[in-house]
This record gives C-alpha cells, sequence and structure tokens, in this order.
C-alpha cells in the first residue's frame, strides 16, 4: 500500500511554514515525546499481525445493508470491531488506484500522520524530527491496538484532503495563522470538521434562528451534533416591537425539530443529535416541559388508529418533539424554593417583568411527571454548572452539547477521544498502569490541541471561540469492566473511590500537558482575563482530590490523583492552560465497540452475556471477559471458574443434555447431519428453540413430519413444543445447554461477591438483581468532581416507578453536585411492542386450563366432540353506549358467575337489517367460541386495529379513537375483561373495570374446572406414522393469512388443555404428533435472531437501528447497535 499521494508537497509545505514568523510563534523549543511502545527506523503499522476478512452487515431479516470483502485489519480486532471502522470509517469514494478504503493500517495512518504533519506547519508542536516521528508513531500504535480513539468525525474525515487530495464542498471557517484571521474555507478536508459537540447561540430574531437551523444542518450532515438554550427567545405572551404577538418559542422549536429529522438519514450514516435547553424561568416553560407529553399521546392515538409504532415509523415521524434531547436549567435558586415550598416567577424576556407565578414543587412535579410518561426533559443545574467554570469573565454557560457532556460558553466546540482502561490493567498483578496511562493522556492531549487550528468550524463565531478558548474532551470507556475485574462493586465506596482516582488523574495529567504546552506555544488567548477563575476551579479539582477516602481507594491511585494535581496547579501558575477545558465523559458508543469494549464510558455492564459476532457470519455467545478474570482475582480455582461459566453460558451442546439430546432426537426423527447442524447452532444462540428451526435444520425435517411451509415459517413456531417435549422439559434443556445468563445461584459463589457482577439490567430471564438509580447517582457524583465538563448518561428506571420517586431523584441528584442528569423509566415510550406482548401474557395466566379430547385419528374423516362451558340462566354483565365515527352502538355483555366473559350482543343504531342482522351473527359466533373455550385473548388479539367504515373519534371514557366498530369492542372487551389498557387512550382508573370482579382461581381446583369446561367443539384429524408425542401447542398463532391456523391435529389419542401461559397444551397416549402450527421463531440468521430477541429481553423499548434495523440498547443518552455499531442521538 502506498502512502505517498499529496505527503511530499505537504513535507515541502512545512519547510516553507518553518520559515515564516507568524503570530503565535512557539515560545519555547517545541514538546520532547518520549517512546513507550515503540521503536525509531520501527513503523508500529507493520509490527501488527493482520488478515484479511469480509464485513458484512445484515438486516433482522437477513438482508445486506452492506458489505465489503478483502478488507484488512489487525486479527485480534473482533468481527464488529471490523465492521465499524469498514461500514462507517472507511472512506468509500475517491481514494486514489483502489476507489475506497481498503485497510485499517491505511486508515491509521491518514489519521495520525496527517495531525503530525499539521502540528508541524502550525509550528511548535515538536522540539524536533525525531520527536514528530515519535509523536506519529505512538499515536500510531495507540489508535491500531486500540489503546484510544478519536470521536467519529475525526474518522470521518481527517486526512482525506491531505492523503487523497479530497476536497469538497467548503463554507466552514478556520483559524488563519498567516494572518491570524477567521476565514471561509474553499473545500470541506483541507480543514476538517472534527469536532463531534457543539453549542451554538441564537438570538431573539427570526433570522437568526433560521440561520441556526442552517448551522445545525452543517453541523449534521458532517456527522456531529449541537445543542443551544433558547431561553432568549420571547414567550407566546410577550409582544412584538411592531405591536403584534409573538407566535412564541415552542412554534420555531418545532421548525428546528422537523429540519433535523430531514437531516438524520442524510449525510455520514448516524442521525442528527441535538440538545435543546431551557431556563425554567422562560415564560413557556411549562409548555417545554410537557412538549413531548402531549405528543407522546398523539403518537398513542395514532398507534391505535394502526399505525406503526416504532420510533422511526409513521405515529412517530408525525409528531413533533423527537429529534432531541430536551433539558430544563435549573438554578440553586429555584431547588431552595423547592425545599421551602416557595413560588416560583417566570419573567418577561424583554423588561424582565413577572409573567407567571407556580409554586416550585409544582414545576418538579410536572418535570418528573414528563420524565415518567417519556422521559425528556432531563435537568441541568446551572448554578453547579458555573461554578465549575473556567472562564467566568468571557460569559456564562448556558446549554451542553446533545448527550450534556460538553458545557461552555456558546458558540463554541469539542474534539473529543477516549481511553481504554482495560488496556492498563494487568491481570495477574491486579495494577492500574498509571504511567502508561499518562503517557496516552499526553499523547492524546497534544493530538487534540493540534486539531483545534487544523479544523474548521461551521460558523465563524465558533471558529473564533475554538481558537481562543480551545476547550478538549478527553476521556475514557470501559470503566465499568474495570471495576469488576478489580472485584469491586459498582455501587460500593470502594468502587466509587477507585473511578474517583483514575478520573482525577486523568484530568489533572490532562491539564499538566495542556499547561506544558503552553510553555511552548503560550496561554489560551482569553486566559488572561480567565486566570484566576480557572486557578480557583483547578484548586477545587486539587482540593476534591485530597477528599478520596484513602481507606476505600489503593495507596498507588490515591497518591498519584494528589501529586497530579499538585503539578498541574503549580504549572498552569506558572504557564496557564493552553485549553479552557480538557475531558468530559462522553458515550462512546461507537468508539467504545470499536475498540472491543466491554462497557462504555462510565456505564456499568448491561449483560453478563454478550454475543460475539464471527467474521464468517452470525453470532456466538460469549460470557464477559471480565467475569473469569475478576473471579481469579477473587481466588476462585480454575474448576470452580469453570463451574460458574457454564452455569452462565451453559454447555453449548446437546451431549448430556436432559430431555432434549442426541439420542431422544433421533427417536423424534432428525438424522445424524441434522442433529449436527443443530449442534453447530448451539453456541450462538440464548434460547435453544433458535437452533431449532427450518433455517438451521433444513427443510427436509419439516418435510417428513408433515408441516408444511407455511405454518414453520411463522415467527413464533416451536419446532420442540411441536415435538411434544413440555414447557418444563424444554426450560431444563434450556438452562443446561443455554445457560442460566446470570450468575445469580451459580455453585461455589460466595454470597459477598454477588454485587462486583450488577449490571444496569437484570441478568436474563432469572436473574433479580440490577444496580439501583442511586447507585448510578452516586457514581457520578464521584467522578464528576474530576472532570473538567460534564457526564453523559443517562438513568434508567424500572417500568413500577414512580412519579414522585423520580421528583426526589432529581432533588438528590442536585445534592450530590450533578452538571446534569436524565433518567429513562422502561416503557416509557409507546414504542414498546415487546414489552406489551410480555404483559398481556402475563394477564393470560389466570386463565382456566379447559380439558379437549381428541378422537382417534385411524379414520380420517373422524372427529371428536368438546362440551359447551353454558352460562347460568340468570347472569350479570354491563352495557356500554358508545359512538364510533357518526354511529351509535350498544354493547351487552354476558358472564359467567366467576366474572368470566361468557357472551356479547351488539346492537347498531338505525342502520339497515342487513349490518344489524351481521352485527348479530358476528356476536353469537363470538359468543359461541368464548363458551367453547376460545380464549378472549386470541378475539383481542385478532380484531383489534380493523379497519373499516365507520371508524374515528370515540365518545368513550378511555377509548378515544377506534379503527372500527369491531376494533372498539374488542379494546373494550379487552381492557374489561384481560386488563389489556394499552389499547386505551386514556388509562382507566384502579377498580373500575370488569376484571376486577373476576373471581380468583384457586390452585387445587384443577379437576373441578376442567370438569366445568368440558367442551363440545370438533377438531379435523389427520392421520400420520410418527412416535409418541408430548407436545405443547401455542395459541398466539393468528395470521392475517390463516386466522385459525387450519391446524393439523396427528394423534391416536389426545387429550388437551389451556395451560396458565395461555399456551395449548396436548397430551397423546399413542403414537403421532399434536400440531398446532405457530409462527415460525427463526430469522435467516439464527444468531441474528437470538440476539436480536436477547437484546429486546434487556433492551426494554429500545428502539430499532436506523442503520441495520437491529434492536439497540441504550447508551448513556442514546443508543448504540451491537450489529452495525450506529449511535442514534449521540454525538
Amino acid at each position: 500500500m502506498s502512502r505517498k499521494g499529496t505527503l511530499s508537497k505537504t513535507r515541502e509545505d512545512i519547510k516553507v511554514e518553518k520559515e515564516r514568523e507568524e503570530k503565535g510563534a512557539p515560545l519555547g523549543r517545541g514538546m520532547e515525546i518520549r517512546r513507550r511502545f515503540t521503536t525509531p527506523g520501527k513503523d508500529p503499522l507493520d509490527q501488527v499481525k493482520y488478515v484479511k476478512r469480509s464485513s458484512v452487515i445484515n438486516n433482522p431479516d437477513g438482508s445486506v445493508v452492506f458489505k465489503m470483502d478483502d478488507v484488512e485489519v489487525p486479527e485480534s480486532w473482533s468481527q464488529l470491531a471490523t465492521d465499524i471502522l469498514v461500514s462507517k470509517y472507511f472512506r468509500k469514494m475517491g481514494v486514489p488506484n483502489t476507489g475506497h478504503e481498503t485497510s485499517a493500517r491505511q486508515v491509521v495512518f491518514r489519521i495520525a500522520n496527517t495531525i503530525r504533519t499539521a502540528g508541524e506547519v502550525l509550528g511548535g508542536y515538536f522540539a524536533s524530527q525525531e520527536d514528530a516521528d515519535a509523536f506519529e508513531a505512538e499515536l500510531s500504535y495507540l489508535l491500531i491496538n486500540q489503546y484510544a480513539a478519536f470521536n467519529s468525525p475525526v474518522w470521518f474525515n481527517c486526512g482525506l484532503y491531505h492523503q487523497y487530495g479530497i476536497k469538497g464542498s467548503g463554507g466552514n471557517y478556520y483559524w488563519d495563522p498567516k494572518t491570524d484571521q477567521i476565514l471561509e474555507t474553499e473545500d470541506s478536508y483541507s480543514h476538517p470538521q472534527s469536532s463531534a459537540c457543539f453549542i451554538q447561540s441564537v438570538e431573539d430574531d427570526l433570522m437568526s434562528i433560521f440561520t441556526l437551523a442552517k448551522n445545525e444542518a452543517k453541523l449534521f450532515k458532517f456527522g456531529s451534533g449541537t445543542g443551544t438554550n433558547f431561553s432568549k427567545l420571547r414567550g407566546k405572551q410577550e409582544k412584538l416591537s411592531g405591536g403584534g404577538t409573538s407566535s412564541g418559542l415552542m412554534s420555531f422549536l418545532e421548525v428546528l425539530d422537523k429540519g433535523a429529522g430531514a437531516t438524520k438519514s442524510g449525510g455520514i450514516t448516524r442521525r442528527a443529535a441535538k440538545m435543546v435547553c431551557l431556563d425554567i424561568d422562560h415564560p413557556e416553560i411549562v409548555d417545554f416541559i410537557n412538549w413531548k407529553v402531549k405528543e407522546e399521546q398523539k403518537v398513542a392515538a395514532l398507534i391505535a388508529a394502526g399505525y406503526s409504532a416504532d420510533l422511526n415509523g409513521e405515529a412517530y415521524k408525525t409528531v413533533s418533539g423527537q429529534n432531541s434531547n430536551n433539558s430544563v436549567r435549573i438554578p440553586d435558586e429555584f431547588m431552595y424554593a423547592y425545599l421551602n415550598d416557595k413560588e416560583w416567577h417566570t419573567r418577561f424576556r424583554i423588561g424582565g417583568e413577572i409573567c407567571e407565578t407556580f409554586r416550585a414543587r409544582d414545576l418538579m412535579r410536572q418535570i418528573a411527571h414528563a420524565t415518567w410518561v417519556c422521559a425528556d426533559p432531563g435537568v441541568q443545574f446551572d448554578t453547579t454548572i458555573n461554578k465549575w467554570h473556567t472562564c467566568k469573565a468571557s460569559g456564562r454557560i448556558n446549554a451542553s452539547n446533545p448527550c450534556s457532556e460538553f458545557m461552555f460558553i456558546d458558540d463554541s466546540s469539542c474534539n473529543l477521544a477516549s481511553i481504554n482502561l482495560m488496556k492498563l490493567y494487568n491481570p495477574d498483578t491486579g495494577i492500574f498502569d498509571i504511567e502508561t496511562f499518562k503517557h496516552i493522556i499526553r499523547i492524546f492531549i497534544l493530538a487534540q490541541e493540534i486539531l483545534v487550528d487544523f479544523s474548521s468550524y461551521p460558523t465563524e463565531a465558533i471558529a473564533r471561540n475554538s481558537h481562543n478558548f480551545r476547550p478538549l474532551g478527553l476521556g475514557y470507556t470501559n470503566m465499568g469492566a474495570l471495576l469488576m475485574v478489580c472485584g469491586l462493586p459498582y455501587d460500593s465506596d470502594e468502587g466509587r473511590a477507585f473511578a474517583a482516582a483514575i478520573t482525577a488523574i486523568m484530568t489533572s495529567t490532562a491539564y499538566e500537558v495542556s499547561s506544558e504546552i503552553a510553555s511552548k506555544k503560550g496561554a489560551f488567548q482569553e486566559y488572561p482575563k480567565n486566570m484566576q477563575s480557572m486557578l480557583e476551579v483547578i484548586k477545587m479539582h486539587r482540593d476534591a482530590a485530597y477528599e478520596i477516602d484513602e481507606k476505600k481507594c489503593p495507596a498507588y491511585l490515591i497518591r498519584e490523583a494528589r501529586l497530579a494535581w499538585d503539578r498541574a496547579f503549580a504549572a498552569g501558575a506558572k504557564h496557564g492552560y493552553r485549553n479552557a477545558q480538557v475531558t468530559v465523559l462522553a458515550p462512546t458508543g461507537t468508539i467504545g465497540l470499536l475498540m472491543d469494549c466491554d462497557t462504555t464510558g462510565i456505564e456499568p455492564d448491561y449483560s453478563l452475556v454478550k454475543f460475539k459476532k464471527l467474521a464468517g457470519g452470525g453470532y456466538f455467545k460469549i460470557v464477559n471477559e471480565s467475569i473469569p478474570t475478576a473471579l481469579r482475582r477473587l481466588g476462585y480455582s480454575e474448576t470452580e471458574i469453570d463451574d460458574i461459566v457454564r452455569y452462565i453460558r451453559g454447555s453449548s451442546s446437546l451431549k448430556g443434555a436432559p430431555f432434549i439430546n442426541e439420542v431422544s432426537l433421533k427417536g423424534k426423527g432428525f438424522t445424524d447431519e441434522e442433529i449436527e447442524r443443530v449442534e453447530k447452532a448451539l453456541g450462538s444462540v440464548f434460547d435453544i428453540s433458535y437452533a431449532f428451526t427450518h433455517h438451521v435444520i433444513g427443510t427436509e425435517l419439516f418435510e417428513r413430519l408433515g408441516i408444511p411451509p407455511e405454518k414453520y415459517t411463522k415467527e413464533d413456531f416451536n419446532l420442540l413444543s411441536t415435538l411434544g417435549f413440555s414447557d418444563k422439559e424444554i426450560e431444563e434443556a434450556n438452562i443446561y445447554i443455554a445457560g442460566k445468563m446470570t450468575i445469580e445461584g451459580a455453585p461455589h459463589l460466595k454470597e459477598e461477591h454477588l454485587s462486583i457482577f450488577d449490571c444496569a439490567n437484570r441478568c436474563g430471564k432469572y436473574g433479580k438483581r440490577y444496580l439501583s438509580p442511586m447507585a448510578h447517582i452516586k457514581m457520578l457524583a464521584a467522578v464528576q468532581k474530576f472532570i473538567s465538563g460534564a457526564i453523559s448518561k443517562t438513568i434508567n428506571l424500572p417500568r413500577d416507578i414512580t412519579e414522585e420517586e423520580i421528583e426526589q431523584l432529581y432533588v438528590e441528584a442536585w445534592r450530590a453536585g450533578l452538571k446534569a442528569v436524565a433518567f429513562y423509566r422502561d416503557g416509557s415510550k409507546h414504542a414498546q411492542p415487546l414489552n406489551a406482548v410480555a404483559d398481556q401474557k402475563k394477564k393470560l395466566d389466570s386463565l382456566p386450563r379447559q380439558s379437549v379430547s381428541i378422537a382417534d385419528p385411524a379414520q380420517t374423516a373422524e372427529t371428536s366432540v368438546l362440551k359447551r362451558r353454558r352460562l347460568p340462566k340468570k347472569r350479570r354483565g354491563f352495557t356500554i353506549e358508545a359512538r364510533v365515527g357518526t354511529q351509535k352502538i350498544y354493547l351487552r355483555t354476558g358472564e359467567y358467575d366467576d366474572g368470566t366473559l361468557g357472551e356479547i350482543f351488539i346492537d347498531i343504531a338505525k342502520e339497515g337489517a342487513t349490518l344489524r342482522s351481521l352485527m348479530n351473527c358476528f356476536a353469537i359466533a363470538v359468543s359461541l367460541g368464548l363458551q367453547y373455550g376460545v380464549p378472549l385473548e386470541e378475539y383481542v388479539k385478532m380484531f383489534t386495529f380493523t379497519r373499516f367504515e365507520p371508524s374515528g373519534p370515540v365518545d368513550h371514557p378511555n377509548i378515544k379513537m377506534a379503527t372500527s366498530i369491531v376494533d372498539f369492542i374488542f379494546r373494550l372487551l379487552g381492557m374489561e375483561y384481560l386488563g389489556i389498557t394499552e389499547f386505551a387512550q386514556v388509562k382507566p382508573s384502579e377498580g373500575e373495570l370488569a376484571i376486577n370482579n373476576i373471581a380468583p382461581k384457586d390452585e387445587g381446583s384443577g379437576a373441578k374446572e376442567k370438569e366445568a369446561a368440558e367442551i363440545e367443539i370438533k377438531i379435523p384429524i389427520q392421520s400420520a406414522k410418527t412416535k409418541n408425542v408430548k407436545t405443547t401447542v401455542p395459541s398466539q398463532d393468528r395470521s392475517d393469512e390463516d386466522s385459525d391456523g387450519d391446524s393439523i391435529i396427528i394423534a391416536k389419542r389426545a387429550s388437551s388443555y389451556v395451560q396458565p401461559d395461555g399456551n395449548l397444551g396436548v397430551e397423546t397416549a399413542l403414537g403421532g404428533v399434536v400440531v398446532k402450527i405457530p409462527k415460525s421463531q427463526a430469522s435467516p440468521q439464527v444468531g441474528a435472531a437470538s440476539n436480536s430477541k436477547y437484546l429486546k429481553m434487556i433492551g426494554g423499548d429500545a428502539p430499532l437501528c436506523s442503520h441495520c434495523g437491529n434492536i439497540t440498547i441504550r447508551n448513556g443518552n442514546c443508543y448504540k447497535c451491537l450489529n452495525c455499531g450506529t449511535s442514534m442521538g449521540c454525538s
């Protein structure tokens, strides 16, 4: 691979530049760069062992989103890291000879060499040519070996012009060292956009608002995010200078939101990321707080009308406010008013007079309610933020970037980078390598500092402030994994002290390096007038280092943390600082995966079991690598560790498994080849059912069993149940093969060690433990005092948390000294198909078991008789009068003595005989079905969202919209008799539903219910030569094409019953397979399907990836995709 191109011209430019005496000329000789990883004369990129791989990103259905063959990557990189680099960061056009980048070393060289060259051109950064060589070599080594990584815009843009001659359109602004002026760029990449984080201002002026819209689009185009405080804009209560009334803040926020929405799929493959901040004294603060609450209500109505509930679907696309994170800026004065139950005034923007008066607690409760409903807005604590502001004389901090980690003056920017902490841990000694940590900090702070004047910015004001203040955002990732391998619980004083010391060392060393650069290049331009406030903030950091509990933290970390801050303060007092800020803690979603990190940013692990993407396609299930390391650190033997890991992960093999093994499968008709296919697939699934699909086994087995394709390709088809294995047998086999996926209950594990392995979510379906919200707040509080900026983190809350508890968490976050906090309650978005289904299945647990007799199929035409459960002569029920669209209807119900539904009557007012008769017949058919044992749940699933006229608004207290009369009826019945309130736009009050009158079932009354529920349904029978089986057939098998499934029952003699989980259980006495074919649970790629389902289980209502369509997981304030690495909503 050639590394020439434009490099020779660049070298000539360097010589010319060095001959010039320019403003900002170096004060000293430049930085001396010590080598720690590399050797002079040896290219570190040539010392890595590379392999050729293919990179393929698939949709969940197996279709290809992206593919590139024969890419060169380090052998040590995972397939996911490979896919991220290739699909996201490889330049796809304009590369000489090949047209696109083909190698990881090519990308790393593009970045490292370009930054080194820029440092030489700008002058004063390197003491000698040898130091420049050392800098490039060390930076290259760190990047290619996953020690650290820059933010995405550097990977996207840096070096495209300098290495390949790619130009682009231009229109940004940069600082010109020749003239000391801010100039407009002629192209996009000679001065690339390298910063991920921007804060922009807006004035109370129409042109300023739409200029902001243009500038936001420029940022989104190059993969960056932006935030703005809109508190200067007049509220709708205020007058315009021309005498009219302002259209108000919210109308303009909706316009800007639509602009971001239109950009989120354009440019680089990441959605637009933006933050909207508003001071709590703004006249429209109440509307702002409740903005997304009202939009979610609209979403609910649209979903009820049949639109897609997906976050990328029509329902969410139609409403406003979905393309930004919102934050309310709260000063201490408001918090004191809240604590003392005082009044709070909103004030006009012009003149400052009182607009409205509220109780402070009322406003805080509205914030808590909005958080509970839709996770927005978050809160930024304005007084705390500005207390730690290094440049108070240059203006206050009003806003943040989209994920709240970068907080600085208006019209500023920050380029980010993160260090992989796990690369610095020695598992043999248990020691964290401080010296290497400091070396990496030195290399990256220098690289980021060079990028400041090398880069361009979307506006002249941002370019000027970036040059004058030079804020940087170095951070780290993998802290959660580091704590685990050290044997420290995330929620412990020891864990918090350890994290605080690491963070203190990082920021103090970064400031020390910044001061060293200042001794060579001069302090940042605005430093003189901010010297006092900056040194005061540095002293606050230093004082905090001396407050870390010595008894809770290793002595070597405490010692270095304190000494480093002493050095940083002394150096700054002498030379000043080159950078106004140096550190933040970003989400590191994509770059964390690029570095193969187990955890991102400061986050704990989200699960103990993960799916590793394989080079040849598919996934392999692995236990978090931190677990064996942690167990060794805790003193467990290798045998004990193997037992614990096996408990979590399972055997991944049929050998020795109970019930479902090679012998039993052969007895069911499997061939050796089919068993081998299953065996190979077991390592990639979290549930063994995914290894028993036609995608894995092939279609021959299904053909031999007489199962047609339209049955086994359905989503919920389960072959194991079809073959006669009971739920209990499947469960026991699943535990043995796929593992418990939690460490709780593992053999040998001591009770006192459980907390070390606590994760952000419950682990697997058997896990009970997870980190409490306060555990996250305490960790944030421990490290915030050692960060220049802030921390991107959203704290996940359980679904059943109350609004009052959320309100208290906000108060505790303020008391703990956090700069910002955001909460996300599980299920607070309407885009939650999995949760809704899971909840409805739980509501079926109380349904009675009903006996069904199935006749001998030896005579093909023979049928079995099931008995009807008749209603009592005198029965209760209710009558509902409602209007759907313009049509009035009456619905009457009849109930059994236990309160369950047994019949319905439907009457249509003022309609012809045909429609009324059809509805009467429909009601009779439904009633007979209920009396013959068809679960009401099946009718609700079948007929909700049925669409025909009349439709539209409904004058019912809970159901406000219906797509037809039938849709309304079954929304109502589902709500009243099953407690399914997801279909109701207005949730009913406790105690008012008919389900509350249903008598609880006596667990010992199975025989009585069985007798009382004898049924007289005739079931079609078909003969076949098969073996004795016992099967469970899911009842949720409806599809648009086959409402009853036309299920084929193949058996000699059988009995069936409705199980507590709502499935139809069938037991056969003699040979035959009893099947009622549900949808297939398979996906074209077994690993991908298993991974997706697993992520749904732990991710709750996380959205689908906007790039590849797979399930994402929450990461800080945004989401990340473990399939392709896309970050959604992050900067």
